[in-house]
C-alpha cells in the first residue's frame, strides 16, 4: 500500500557513503546502491509551530526513505512511498519535486 509523504530533507546519505555510516544491517541491505534520506514529515515548521510543539512536548516526526533520486539537505519533497517491514522506513514508489 502506498502513501504520500511531504517533508523536508534533514539528512541524505549517497550510495557511495553508505558504508561510512552505522546503518542497521537490514536498512543497509535495503538501500544497496540507493540514497538513504531522513525527512521531517510536514516540511519546515514555522516559528509559531516550533514553539507550540515545544510547549506540547510534541516531537518532530522523522521518517527514513530509501530512494533512487538524489536529494539534498533542506530540499522540500513530496514522495509516494511504500512501508517496509522496518519501523519508520519507507521505499519510494514515485517521487516528484515540489514546485
Amino acid at each position: 500500500m502506498t502513501e504520500t509523504i511531504k517533508g523536508a530533507v534533514l539528512h541524505a546519505i549517497p550510495p557511495d557513503e553508505l558504508d561510512e555510516h552505522d546503518l542497521e544491517p537490514r536498512l543497509r541491505a535495503l538501500a544497496d546502491s540507493r540514497y538513504v534520506v531522513v525527512l521531517r514529515r510536514g516540511g519546515h515548521p514555522s516559528l509559531l509551530a516550533l514553539i507550540s510543539a515545544f510547549i506540547r512536548r510534541d516531537p518532530i516526526e522523522a521518517v527514513t526513505v530509501v530512494t533512487d533520486r538524489r536529494l539534498e539537505e533542506d530540499d522540500e519533497v513530496t514522495l509516494t512511498v511504500e512501508q517496509t517491514e522496518l519501523a519508520g522506513v519507507y521505499v519510494t514508489a514515485v517521487s516528484e519535486p515540489d514546485a
